[in-house]
């Protein structure tokens, strides 16, 4: 049996609930950002949307559940960026370590060129660290992150690298990106007189010198 087909009425009562759903995300973006998840609470949140602190409830049960929603749409685009450009760079005549390139500067560059999904992303709401959003919360966000890096692992498997090199490898990269991206975001990198994607590339060329030459084939 076929299900029955939405009203128009329903239709738009859908649009309207996803439109303040929306909205409300937006402003907690903001307010989350500026104070912090831990200082904020729903009434500060509703305070800045517009609404009373009971309409909010409609949507999400706490701030952690938003906070959650929040890093869920962030981590999505962000693996929509890394598979465009996966996609791209397959699609032209390379090396698996141009494969590995590629997609270690797509993962780089969404964050340095979104600062607020790097802040959501890392928990850097004035040192928050990340708790209270559950274990389920946890392990979907972590496997959506991990999705992200997929295509660094297939290339490194394409190179020849066993399962222990691969995420030996695939640590450091990540470790290297974060680590870049936190001193260009805080301003620190000024200190040492050099650029973001300088020092990305710096490490990638020395990765490219240090993998055995039969791998980058």
């Amino acid at each position: 049996m076929n299900q029955a087909i939405s009203s128009p009425r329903d239709l738009r009562q859908q649009a309207l609930a996803n439109a303040k759903r929306k909205h409300i995300l937006s402003a907690a973006t903001a307010v989350f950002i500026e104070f912090g998840l831990e200082a904020v609470s729903m009434r500060e949140i509703a305070k800045r949307a517009g609404y009373t602190a009971g309409a909010i409830y409609s949507y999400f049960a706490n701030k952690e559940e938003i906070y959650g929603a929040l890093l869920a749409e962030s981590l999505e685009r962000l693996n929509a960026f890394v598979g465009e450009a996966a996609q791209r760079v397959l699609s032209e005549p390379g090396t698996a370590f141009d494969e590995l390139r590629h997609s270690a500067l797509a993962f780089y560059q969404f964050y340095r060129d979104n600062p607020r999904d790097l802040d959501l992303g890392f928990y850097l709401f004035q040192g928050l660290r990340p708790r209270g959003l559950g274990n389920e919360w946890d392990q979907a966000l972590n496997m959506r992150l991990r999705d992200a890096m997929r295509p660094q692992e297939i290339a490194l498997n394409k190179l020849g690298c066993n399962a222990k090199e691969t995420d030996t490898e695939l640590t450091a990269i990540f470790a290297h990106i974060v680590g870049v991206l936190l001193l260009n975001h805080t301003g620190r990198i000024r200190m040492f007189g050099k650029g973001a994607d300088e020092l990305m590339a710096h490490y990638l060329d020395h990765l490219a010198l240090r993998l055995p030459k039969k791998k980058l084939l």
